[in-house]
């Protein structure tokens, strides 16, 4: 029995069958990424007030994590080479920021969830399953600019490496010198940097690249029990990544919110 197939239609911008209040994830995600980046962005330019001693504690921002040169004229304690350096061009602002925002920001750009999350709110490519978008064709990932995304893996492997410097800032968060002396303890300030930790090794480490590193490879994980539970490890993580990703977004802008502006007058020593 012969069939005939009928064209497809494509859907104007917008258009939709669905009753559902489809827009209102793509909104949110635009209004709080766009939020993030203008924030972020306006903190880089600062090039201060990114540490600071409250109580005898040192407290350092994670937009500055970890400091290479420091502002000329301050210092912080962190710098790994002294002071702005000779080779920055005197026509540009400098800001230690300026040296590693590029590795977390590369690598929240490539992953796989914000993607596909930037992708509605932003370009509207769709703005939500089943609804009409704005262009007629989709290029794919194998031209510029969309093949830059493929660089995800690279960008996970600075990503682990700054999840050692952020732990480390914690971990002197954690030590209070007091006329002279120095002594373990806890304050308001110490939780905020373990917790951006927490959620930022949660998120880097539920990442879709590592779990295919781990595991992509083999066809019988359960002959190598270490990695066999570590891909489970991931695996759990990687079943949130959208949760992480979000509370870990928040969490490292509000950590610099805390150190920048609230630390010196309101911390708390718990112990």
């Amino acid at each position: 029995m012969p069939t005939t197939t009928a064209p497809a239609t494509r859907r104007g911008f917008g258009v939709t069958s669905r009753k559902d209040n489809w827009w209102v994830t793509p909104l949110l995600t635009f209004l709080g990424l766009s939020s993030f980046i203008i924030y972020s962005t306006w903190a880089a330019f600062q090039a201060a007030d990114y540490f600071t001693n409250v109580g005898g504690a040192d407290y350092l921002s994670p937009f500055y994590s970890p400091v290479f040169f420091d502002v000329a004229g301050i210092e912080s304690g962190h710098a790994l080479f002294g002071t702005q350096p000779g080779w920055w061009p005197g026509f540009l602002p400098f800001s230690p920021a300026f040296l590693i925002l590029w590795a977390p920001a590369g690598f929240r750009l490539t992953c796989y969830y914000y993607r596909g999350a930037y992708y509605k709110a932003f370009w509207a490519d769709p703005p939500a399953c089943a609804v009409g978008e704005p262009r007629k064709s989709y290029l794919g990932e194998n031209s510029l600019p969309l093949i830059i995304q493929n660089i995800h893996r690279y960008f996970l492997y600075i990503a682990i490496g700054f999840l050692f410097f952020l732990a480390w800032d914690a971990w002197r968060a954690m030590w209070f010198t007091v006329d002279g002396e120095e002594s373990f303890g806890i304050g308001l300030g110490s939780i905020v940097l373990s917790l951006n930790v927490f959620f930022l090794s949660g998120y880097t480490l539920g990442c879709h690249s590592l779990r295919h590193l781990i595991g992509g490879f083999m066809n019988h994980l359960s002959k190598s029990p270490v990695r066999s539970k570590c891909y489970s490890c991931v695996s759990c993580l990687n079943k949130r990544h959208m949760v992480w990703a979000w509370c870990s977004l928040f969490w490292v802008g509000f950590t610099d919110v805390y150190v920048r502006f609230l630390a010196d007058k309101i911390d708390f020593r718990l112990f």
